[in-house]
């Protein structure tokens, strides 16, 4: 729906970068011109987003939004009430759009509430790894470990410590880690991605694509 707004918006920015650095006088004023709309155009999408957002969570709460038929952990994971919560749902914003510190703060009021919610510290986790900080993101991680989770999100979670152990320069460590995860659930993707790229020590690892199977 909005595919072509963003396309758009970034094709803007794109020259921005391009051209700003040797722009001067008008080119340069016309330039920061653009500069001001893409920034206020970004704050007011955020700023709708989250509203919508907030009509969703009372839609929620009222039940229409229920799949007639789930698999049997995601049916456990759309029951869980704290995702019925408004700082959930902003916690979920503020992750998406890669803006950590916001969604940390969303996500430490849930768990204040509900500091077994596994989902809630796996989000958490995610967004102090994204800030580099591996020892929070540890905390929540070995959490959820003594939780009664579900086997696809500890497999997550066995994917995410490996991803930290690799970061360690440890390897063997992180393999040890991803096999782990795919004990826990064979169909996860990352976990052989990230032991190949271990292997071959090169290449990004990944630990947050199928995030959204748990949502």
């Amino acid at each position: 729906m909005f595919q072509h707004v963003f396309a758009e918006m970034n094709d803007m920015l794109d020259e921005i970068i391009k051209r700003y650095p040797s722009a001067e006088g008008l080119n340069k004023q016309e330039l920061l011109q653009k500069w001001n709309l893409l920034k206020r155009m970004s704050d007011g999408m955020i700023d709708e987003w989250l509203m919508f957002e907030e009509k969703m969570s009372q839609v929620r709460e009222r039940d229409l939004d229920k799949p007639a038929s789930l698999e049997p952990e995601q049916e456990a994971v759309t029951a869980l009430p704290e995702l019925h919560l408004e700082c959930f749902s902003r916690g979920q914003g503020y992750f998406k759009l890669q803006m950590y510190p916001q969604a940390i703060m969303q996500f430490s009021r849930v768990v204040t509430d509900y500091p077994e919610s596994a989902l809630t510290r796996f989000y958490l986790a995610l967004a102090h790894l994204n800030l580099e900080q591996t020892d929070e993101a540890g905390i929540h991680l070995q959490w959820i470990m003594h939780l009664n989770g579900s086997p696809r999100l500890k497999g997550l979670v066995c994917n995410v410590l490996g991803c930290i152990e690799a970061k360690l320069a440890n390897p063997e460590g992180a393999c040890t880690l991803f096999a782990q995860a795919l004990q826990y659930d064979p169909t996860l993707t990352e976990p052989l991605y990230n032991m190949e790229a271990c292997r071959l020590n090169s290449g990004k690892l990944q630990y947050a694509n199928q995030l959204t199977a748990l949502n």
